[in-house]
């Protein structure tokens, strides 16, 4: 068994969103991305599916050309290679659901585009 909070010991970044890997197992990766409001992450896409959950906070999510506001307990699941981005609108606790084949290097890279 593998247990972790994506509530307990939030740490907030003063100019980026910490990204934080909570569990790594044979099917997925689940990986906590805290953000203070007024926080982003550019527009990027990854070659593999993946599912972002808002576990707290309001998220401006843009997908391609559609943009939505999405809050706690919301989810949204999407294909590989479609573009998105996110903008916190006050302070939030994300859940970034990845393939196994996909890594948390690349999402860490996001933060540097």
């Amino acid at each position: 068994m593998t247990y972790a909070s994506f509530t307990a010991d939030i740490v907030y970044g003063d100019t980026q969103p910490v990204i934080t890997p909570l569990i790594t197992n044979e099917f997925t990766k689940e990986i906590r991305i805290v953000f203070r409001s007024g926080q982003s992450m550019k527009a990027h896409k990854t070659s593999f599916p993946i599912t972002v959950m808002i576990v707290s906070g309001e998220i401006d999510f843009g997908i391609a050309d559609e943009r939505m506001i999405f809050g706690a307990g919301d989810v949204v699941a999407l294909e590989p290679n479609v573009v998105h981005d996110l903008n916190a609108l006050e302070d939030s606790i994300v859940r970034l659901s990845l393939h196994k084949s996909d890594s948390v290097a690349r999402v860490n890279g996001v933060l540097k585009l």
